[in-house]
């Protein structure tokens, strides 16, 4: 995996190591635009959406994502890395779409 070299694991084990919702906002408001930080937080949504069986067109229209990435995400849900998964069962009970 592309992933797999020292830098992408130091930002990984950076992550690992905020404690609150303040730092977490803080770090990745610092490392992102404000625009990314849109896009991947429509990205997540459309995850939890597309694991309720929310239809795309509805997402589509709630995250302002295109038909593309809606359909990308859905097959990473289906057949990545599990990593929504593992993160949207991890998160279900406080989950707000």
């Amino acid at each position: 995996m592309k992933l797999e070299n020292k830098d992408t694991e130091n930002l990984f084990l950076a992550i690992l190591s905020l404690q609150t919702l303040e730092e977490a906002k803080a770090f990745f408001r610092d490392l992102l635009t404000e625009k990314e930080i849109e896009e991947f937080s429509n990205r997540w949504k459309a995850a939890r959406m597309l694991s309720e069986g929310i239809p795309y067109s509805k997402i589509q229209m709630e995250t302002g994502l295109s038909s593309r990435t809606v359909a990308r995400i859905s097959k990473w849900l289906q057949s990545g890395m599990d990593g929504y998964k593992l993160l949207i069962n991890r998160t279900h009970h406080h989950d707000d779409l």
